[in-house]
């Protein structure tokens, strides 16, 4: 499963923005925008599973950060969406009667969040060409949610943090040296993987936990328990290895 976000403009709620009470207006996605993977959405990306949808008879549900484990951030459900020619429009309503639901509503009529975000799946997509730049278009997509997500937090953010880190780190060992401030960047990614191990609590196969330091129990002591050791220890062993030409970090 993947997640792709897009900038809340324009974005209407409640009365002010001649909607029911606890209902708001966004874009989830848009077509034909290169994004930070090189993926183009294309129109009618969505259809196929926006009519699964409405068969099945559920809503596709509406999450607070793509929290599917926490019913506390399950915020509302999707009303309508649509396709039209800029992108998958979607109108939504919080569940009011849910504390988290009714401050993300403030959040959003203040303006206090920049971002919306889906969870899918690549169905169909294939390399292509835009404006002479290769890209890989998304043409049929396989929807589970959508998110309201902060700038900066949110799942989409630390996955391309990720590629971006390992994408160098290809660059690093095959000699190519790197700035101060791209080891600084791994250094951040390190600390996601962590943070993002320890955010599940403990593992029940490996018995995982975090320790008295906030430290993740078992890192490096089990690696085929431990699913982010193998991560951590490219980034590890990257760090241990680097030189830098750059110490201004430019």
């Amino acid at each position: 499963m993947r997640w792709k976000g897009v900038s809340l403009v324009g974005t209407k709620a409640g009365p002010d923005g001649g909607l029911d009470e606890g209902t708001f207006e966004a874009y989830a996605s848009v077509f034909g925008n290169v994004d930070s993977y090189g993926d183009v959405v294309v129109q009618g990306a969505f259809a196929e599973s926006l009519k699964d949808w409405d068969a099945s008879g559920l809503s596709l549900p509406l999450l607070w950060g793509h929290n599917f484990a926490d019913p506390d951030y399950n915020i509302g459900h999707v009303v309508e969406a649509v396709e039209d020619e800029h992108g998958l429009k979607v109108r939504a309503a919080l569940d009011l009667e849910s504390p988290k639901a009714a401050q993300v509503y403030r959040l959003l009529k203040a303006g206090r969040v920049s971002q919306m975000s889906f969870a899918f799946d690549v169905l169909d997509g294939a390399p292509a060409e835009k404006d002479g730049e290769d890209v890989f278009e998304l043409r049929r997509l396989k929807l589970y949610e959508v998110s309201v997500v902060p700038i900066g937090a949110n799942q989409e953010t630390e996955v391309l943090a990720v590629k971006a880190a390992a994408e160098h780190m290809a660059a690093g060992l095959e000699g190519a040296p790197l700035s101060t401030k791209t080891i600084d960047a791994l250094r951040g990614v390190r600390d996601s993987i962590d943070r993002a191990i320890r955010s599940v609590g403990p593992d029940e196969k490996s018995g995982n936990t975090a320790d008295g330091n906030g430290e993740a129990a078992g890192v490096g002591r089990n690696p085929e328990a431990d699913p982010g050791a193998a991560a951590r220890r490219l980034v590890d062993l990257e760090l241990a290895g680097l030189t830098t030409t750059d110490p201004e970090g430019a």
